[in-house]
């Protein structure tokens, strides 16, 4: 070999070094983690399925702050109530980043609420929480829709006499009509094509963009873009799920009346008006689609599935699930369930915090930092991506006696009232803590308690109940079937 093809091996192997070992790694205190490999990092240990199973593992040997290398990004991982709080809330500002994720930048390109950062997303969380207060979130005006809602679910599940029948599309249709009714002023039948459309997209857009080749196209997406697969129907499927938002909005346009605004649209439309003689440019037609789209999903897909874990939690626990409807029956009767009964009702209160905390709908979530920081002694440069493992906050054993279990003690003292846990943490904190909270916790409550004061629920017969999660971004029970015995 002559002295120029050794100069330049010696090169290519300096460059591979630095490009896959060096980087974040090259800082001193950098978080530690296992060795990766080139190209690919640390994707040959990861469950591609379910990765936060990988890196609860992981924290075990690596502690409660380490990193992982995710093709040639260097990853920091979070795990356990105390160093995730720490981050969140004390940290607030400098994890409040969320990273590009290019299978959903391809289509939002930064605009809405979830995947947006800067000003940007400041602007849009301010208006969304504003608005969502205005139009009743956390009162009463909204609380009468919930209830009224819930009787249009309570007469569905009747028609079904106690047989079998699977809950998914309806109990989606349900809490997608209160997003519905913010957004857009509407109400949908639960066969309305228009309705069922909007649930399917994002039910399939949620059930794909966990796939291990989704995963892939993030890690490499200059590399898989060229390639077939399931990463390209999801781009594709959220485009779809655009336009139909945009025909919407063209009506909504047509019809507004700036003296009435009647929701969510027409609040922004104004805005968007006003926002003409500035110079600043938010309320532009990119970030209405993309909020809407991102309330949409958020609002209708994580609380009606915690709802089918209650239900499923139900069966599965008969037991707990009597001494819920002893509670309903003394405390509300035959009365419509109000959020003022909740107080009272401390047996169901803690019941349904254990459904989220078991339930786990969210198991990780990203953030990123928005300048260096010091993190518990280690150094993570700004434009780190954080995995913010939230399984780990609602199984820490250091907070929840039986982490594993269905326990609704967790939430209850010693003379059975109910008690608050500083690990409980479904909605995520700090900055961006999900501004949907209040409306989440209001359909839950009446949604539940109008459910179980109606019906007992079981599995088929001869069926036993399944409590093993499915494979999507969010944890979902698997396909099943329910029969919702009426109560005399």
């Amino acid at each position: 070999m002559d002295l120029v093809s050794v100069l330049l091996a010696v090169v290519i192997c300096f460059f591979i070094f630095k490009v896959f070992y060096g980087g974040k790694n090259a800082f001193q205190n950098f978080p530690p983690g296992p060795k990766p490999l080139p190209i690919i990092g640390n994707f040959h240990m990861i469950n591609m399925k379910k990765p936060y199973l990988t890196f609860m593992e992981l924290a075990e040997k690596y502690g409660p702050v380490f990193s992982i290398q995710l093709g040639t990004e260097k990853v920091v991982v979070l795990y356990g109530a105390d160093a995730v709080k720490d981050a969140l809330i004390n940290h607030g500002d400098e994890f409040s980043g969320r990273p590009t994720i290019p299978v959903f930048d391809r289509i939002s390109k930064g605009h809405g609420l979830f995947f947006a950062n800067g000003e940007n997303w400041k602007v849009m969380r301010r208006f969304t929480l504003s608005t969502l207060r205005d139009f009743g979130m956390g009162k009463k005006t909204i609380e009468d829709r919930i209830c009224e809602e819930s009787d249009f679910l309570m007469e569905t599940f009747k028609s079904y006499k106690g047989k079998p029948f699977d809950n998914t599309m309806i109990m989606n249709a349900a809490v997608a009509n209160i997003i519905v009714h913010i957004l857009l002023n509407h109400r949908f039948d639960y066969q309305d094509p228009t309705l069922l459309k909007l649930i399917n997209t994002i039910s399939e857009n949620v059930r794909i963009a966990g796939k291990p080749m989704v995963v892939l196209y993030n890690a490499y997406p200059s590399i898989m873009q060229w390639f077939p697969g399931i990463h390209k129907s999801v781009a594709e499927s959220i485009l779809q799920f655009y336009d139909f938002l945009r025909e919407t909005f063209t009506q909504h346009r047509d019809q507004l009346d700036v003296n009435d605004q009647r929701d969510l649209i027409d609040v922004f439309l104004v805005k968007q008006q006003e926002e003409k003689s500035s110079s600043t440019k938010f309320f532009n037609d990119h970030n209405l689609t993309a909020l809407v789209a991102d309330l949409f999903g958020a609002g209708m897909e994580t609380t009606s599935t915690t709802l089918r874990w209650g239900l499923l939690f139900m069966m599965k626990y008969p037991d707990i699930q009597k001494k819920v409807q002893d509670e309903i029956d003394r405390v509300i009767g035959s009365a419509q369930p109000r959020l003022e009964h909740r107080k009272t009702m401390p047996y169901t209160d803690a019941v349904i915090h254990e459904i989220q905390r078991l339930g786990n709908l969210a198991p990780f979530i990203g953030h990123e930092t928005t300048t260096d920081v010091t993190f518990r002694g280690y150094f993570i440069p700004k434009g780190t991506q954080a995995i913010v493992l939230l399984a780990s906050v609602l199984q820490d054993k250091d907070y929840f006696k039986k982490p594993e279990e269905f326990y609704p003690e967790h939430f209850l003292d010693s003379e059975g009232n109910f008690v608050k846990n500083e690990a409980f943490l479904p909605f995520s904190a700090g900055r961006r803590m999900c501004v949907g909270e209040t409306l989440a916790k209001m359909e839950l409550f009446l949604f539940f308690t109008k459910l179980l004061q109606n019906f007992t629920f079981q599995p088929p017969p001869g069926v036993e109940v399944d409590l093993t999660c499915g494979d999507a971004v969010t944890s979902k029970p698997l396909d099943h079937q329910i029969c919702a015995l009426p109560r005399s």
